[in-house]
């Protein structure tokens, strides 16, 4: 499991950044070491899915704060577990068998901006 966090450089929160970026050379590193005996190695990268630490945090914000947050998506849904778990098992299924040291990004377009 990855995370957008790095690539939008969020202030505050570096050590899990750097956690989250490293998360993507592993994929890659693993993906060479492993295909030649068939395992496939992929990384399933959410953007802001909608749990409840995420509904608490939300809750305290104002409405604007968070129409401005689905402005920064360019499909202006909220993302829910549902979303990772339809990737999760395309990836796990023989549909994704050409595919390895990949990030596989859920998150409603917010990481392009």
């Amino acid at each position: 499991m990855g995370s957008i966090i790095w690539r939008r450089g969020t202030p505050g929160r570096v050590c899990y950044s750097i956690s989250k970026a490293a998360m993507h050379g592993m994929t890659r590193s693993l993906a060479h070491e492993l295909g030649a005996k068939g395992i496939r190695v992929n990384s399933l990268v959410p953007g802001a899915i909608k749990t409840p630490k995420q509904a608490a945090m939300w809750e305290s914000l104002n409405p604007e704060a968070e129409q401005r947050f689905m402005e920064q998506q360019a499909l202006k849904v909220r993302l829910d577990g549902t979303h990772c778990a339809r990737m999760a098992m395309f990836l796990a299924s023989d549909e994704s068998s050409g595919c390895t040291g990949q990030d596989f990004i859920v998150d409603a377009g917010l990481s392009i901006n």
